[in-house]
């Protein structure tokens, strides 16, 4: 989003050589990509939530003692210049403590209420920090 430098995304063809490796790999990958951080931001697009490796990301992050964070991307348009739509929170289905709490009752999943993406992507880049800050706080607090 521009505000947090030096991190690149993983590229499609990077995705599929990771994952040809296996469990073991992607397991690595994604552990090596936290390492060094204070937060996970998980972007929440139509088909992120229940996925297997976002699950395992948001628990692995939460269990480090990473502040952990949602942003809903609808609106953005996609490479395809398409907006999309809006997905389902994925801390909704993370147990946390005694396994009746699920974790969307403690982390934060932001939802941008503008409707063009210029507009959406501005409001997430003006909103970044301070909500990692304070999912940096929040997670401190457990």
């Amino acid at each position: 989003m521009g505000v947090i430098e030096g991190n690149r995304p993983a590229t499609d063809n990077d995705w599929e050589t990771i994952t040809r490796n296996g469990d073991f790999a992607i397991k690595r990958w994604i552990n090596d990509q936290m390492n060094g951080t204070s937060c996970t931001v998980v972007l929440i697009g139509e088909n992120t939530a229940g996925r297997k490796w976002i699950n395992h990301e948001i628990v692995e992050a939460w269990n480090s003692g990473k502040g952990v964070l949602g942003v809903h991307i609808h609106n953005l348009k996609d490479r395809d210049q398409k907006q999309c739509t809006r997905g389902s929170n994925p801390f909704d289905s993370i147990p946390f403590g005694n396994g009746t709490t699920r974790l969307s009752s403690i982390v934060k999943a932001y939802d941008p209420s503008c409707y063009t993406s210029a507009t959406v992507y501005d409001h997430i880049r003006q909103n970044l920090a301070a909500w990692v800050e304070e999912a940096i706080r929040i997670r401190s607090n457990y």
